[in-house]
């Protein structure tokens, strides 16, 4: 975990220190270093540009403490025991500066343990700060004061965690688990124990307690699998201890943990790769067996459906797998009503934990609201067990049904705590505020001059409706006299999956040539009027921003890019070329990167863009974005989701003033000499069995307009190479290959190679 902390630190651009402990043979620090070599091979990979592994000094504990003493911040993410963190602590506190802040990173040791005896200055100066594994994906960091842990102090650690390493932070009581613990590893307990009770297999209760309840995919135990079943029952033991509450694992999990068989690191626990294939655990016999997937109409329909009709579906849900998840979700919510004012200070902070630090899309009190308090007071009733007090002050529901108003503890109601600084576009509301919408975006003011394009079609897709609602805001924005415009969204996982692949495909199956060319030159067309705009225009990408959506950024004045960001111009996937001005855009922008040195070959810029877009080259985050060059120095990078849109609004106001677009382009073609060379490779590539016939073809269209023809070197316009884009797309379109894998892609989700 510590060097997960350190990777997530120095991808943020931070030096880092880390020590581990001394190795007993050779290099001392040998230890630190494997743990740094481990990060920058993990997969996920653990650092967004493994580059910035050089801002990691490595060391260890016995000879290297000095190293700190000019740290801010000091994270202890040591083995969990008391002893050995007190240990170190006596030793840090002479060394640290007397303004140093000193965290601990453990998942369940109380504050007031690990401070008593020491200094009041280091007490002032001490908290609790949990991050989640991997810290780079997982949003939550838990704050945990100690007894005199100052406010500064807690204020400091709060905006540094939020602001420079992207963290959503939440205050938890400094009990055992703290929050998300507490009530996560109680809901993979309880999941594991009714296995039994209700006759189901693995593969069945994870069915039940993935997407179709609004959790992870990994569910409950493939979840346990990549933590460790070994870590899952250490912190079971050590809750059980501390609390006197029961989180014991049954006894046949515990024979797994003996025998070695611990997840994924070792291998094999709850599942088994063998070869290409899973195989599952027979919970009898401990031995594994093929995976049985789940056929269940029902739940293969709840995972489509919105949460609302999920959660009704689970009311009304036959057979034994009904009766699971309503006993499931029944007891788990009776433990989350009982604990939440014992380990939380209001019910947001217990839903954002679960929602930030175990991937569920909803918190549980949101899970309660869904399901209906009256369904849960039968259920509880049903089941004999109490109604806790926090339920029966919640009539009707726990937030009001704009979520800006939620039950507090007190058994007030007051307003939702919103995180500090950050601007939520879908929670904007009203007639004054919503400047236009139809079914598949709108326009929205941000306040202080700024007006935000909304994008809300399935997938974020750009089809008519939202090409409609761009050229509309960009004629608002401008009759308006605002200040400028932010594109952007608040989906969690996608910016946009680029442009509506099915209404492409299904005009080319037609043979309607004329809606289609027309389509193509409005596409280029809404790209350069982001561009050409009489204000700027800052995009905020994140997540998957693919295709369509990646060529409207790179026409952007400017990108405000959240760190997790897998952008690309992956159009040759389904046989086509970037077509919406993105195989232009790339090739001008490449030129002007070279126009500073006299000697640079212009070929080298062809080249550049070539790769980049016939291998369809992906960014696996914004930093390795910016590397690839779809983002320049001049674009911002936000390390926190929740901040992205607030921070591409400062970009619009700080470009506003004076704002001049920028002026037409042109550059020199190389013409048929780059264009052989660029055959060539593509011909070597085809010889040596990497690319098909048809991905020949594919390579050959985007080298004719990137060299802007087979004619002589020749100065062009943006024009003649969108021209150019525009006509290899449309002949693209017309070929039974692409139009296969159009519609593969549509149909499995996936590419296909003919």
């Amino acid at each position: 975990m510590g060097a997960g902390i350190a990777a997530l630190a120095a991808s943020a651009g931070v030096p880092v220190v880390l020590l581990d402990v001394p190795a007993t043979d050779g290099d001392p620090s040998s230890t630190a270093k494997k743990g740094l070599e481990r990060q920058l091979k993990a997969r996920p990979a653990a650092f967004m540009d493994t580059d910035r592994a050089s801002l990691i000094r490595v060391g260890n504990t016995r000879d290297d403490l000095k190293l700190l003493a000019d740290c801010d911040l000091v994270i202890e993410a040591i083995i969990e025991q008391l002893e050995p963190k007190k240990d170190l602590y006596s030793r840090l506190e002479p060394v640290l500066g007397k303004d140093a802040i000193l965290a601990s990173n453990t998942s369940g040791i109380p504050m007031k343990a690990l401070v008593d005896g020491r200094s009041k200055g280091f007490r002032e100066r001490f908290l609790g700060l949990h991050f989640f594994n991997p810290p780079r994906y997982l949003h939550l960091l838990e704050i945990i004061a100690a007894p005199n842990t100052s406010d500064a102090v807690i204020e400091t650690a709060r905006a540094f965690c939020e602001r420079t390493l992207g963290k959503g932070t939440i205050r938890a009581k400094d009990v055992p688990g703290f929050v998300a613990n507490r009530l996560g590893v109680y809901g993979m307990v309880l999941a594991l124990r009714m296995l039994d009770e209700f006759e189901l297999t693995i593969d069945e209760v994870d069915a039940l307690t993935g997407p179709a309840l609004a959790r992870a995919k990994s569910a409950t135990f493939r979840t346990a699998d990549l933590t460790g079943l070994d870590v899952l029952n250490h912190v079971a033991s050590e809750l059980t201890r501390a609390t006197g509450e029961d989180f014991d694992l049954p006894d046949w999990v515990k024979q797994l943990v003996a025998r070695g068989s611990l997840g994924e690191k070792s291998g094999a626990g709850f599942y088994k790769k063998v070869g290409k294939d899973i195989q599952t655990l027979d919970r009898k016999t401990l031995d594994y067996g093929p995976q049985k997937p789940v056929a269940s109409a029902e739940l293969e329909a709840m995972v489509k459906m919105p949460l609302a009709k999920r959660f009704a579906a689970v009311r009304d849900l036959k057979g034994k797998y009904g009766e699971f998840a309503r006993a499931y979700l029944t007891r788990l919510s009776h433990f989350v009503l009982e604990r939440t004012p014992q380990i939380a200070y209001d019910i947001p902070s217990v839903d954002r934990a679960m929602e930030w630090g175990y991937a569920w899309e909803a918190g549980p009190f949101k899970q309660m609201d869904l399901l209906g308090l009256p369904f849960l007071k039968a259920q509880f009733k049903a089941e004999k067990l109490s109604e806790p007090k926090l339920l029966s002050m919640a009539s009707p529901r726990f937030y009001s049904n704009d979520f800006s108003e939620v039950l507090r503890l007190s058994g007030k109601r007051g307003a939702v705590p919103a995180i500090d600084g950050a601007i939520s576009v879908s929670g904007i509301t009203g007639k004054t505020r919503v400047l236009f919408s139809n079914d598949d975006a709108r326009l929205v003011d941000l306040a202080d001059g700024v007006a935000c394009l909304e994008f809300r079609s399935k997938m974020n897709t750009i089809g008519a409706g939202v090409i409609t609602a761009l050229r509309k805001s960009l004629s608002l924005v401008e009759q308006g006299g605002l200040a400028g415009l932010v594109i952007g969204n608040d989906d969690p996982r996608t910016f946009t999956a680029g442009a509506d692949l099915g209404m492409v495909g299904g005009l080319a199956v037609k043979g309607d040539w004329k809606a289609l060319d027309a389509a193509v030159n409005e596409f280029q067309s809404c790209s350069m009027a982001i561009r050409s705009a009489p204000f700027p225009v800052v995009m905020a990408p994140f997540g998957l921003t693919l295709g369509g959506g990646c060529e409207f950024s790179l026409h952007a004045d400017a990108l405000q890019a959240h760190a997790e960001l897998y952008m690309g111009l992956v159009e040759v996937g389904v046989g086509l070329i970037p077509g919406g001005g993105g195989t232009k855009e790339m090739l001008f922008r490449f030129t002007s990167d070279l126009a500073p040195y006299d000697e640079a070959d212009p070929f080298d810029a062809v080249r550049r863009a070539f790769k980049l877009i016939a291998m369809a080259m992906m960014s696996s985050s914004a930093l390795e974005a910016r590397k690839l060059g779809f983002l320049r120095e001049r674009d911002g990078i936000s390390m926190n989701r929740d901040l992205l849109i607030a921070d591409a609004k400062r970009r619009v106001l700080a470009l506003a003033p004076g704002y001049v677009a920028p002026a037409p382009r042109t550059i020199t073609a190389v013409g048929a000499e780059g264009f052989g060379n660029l055959q060539y490779a593509a011909w070597a590539m085809h010889e040596a069995g990497q690319i098909t016939d048809f991905e020949v073809r594919l390579a050959r269209e985007v080298a004719y307009v990137l060299c802007g023809g087979d004619g002589p070197p020749r100065m062009v316009t943006e024009q003649d190479i969108l021209d150019l884009e525009r006509e290899s797309f449309l002949k693209l379109l017309g070929t039974k290959e692409t139009q296969e894998r159009i519609a593969h892609m549509l149909r499995t989700g996936k590419p296909l190679r003919n």
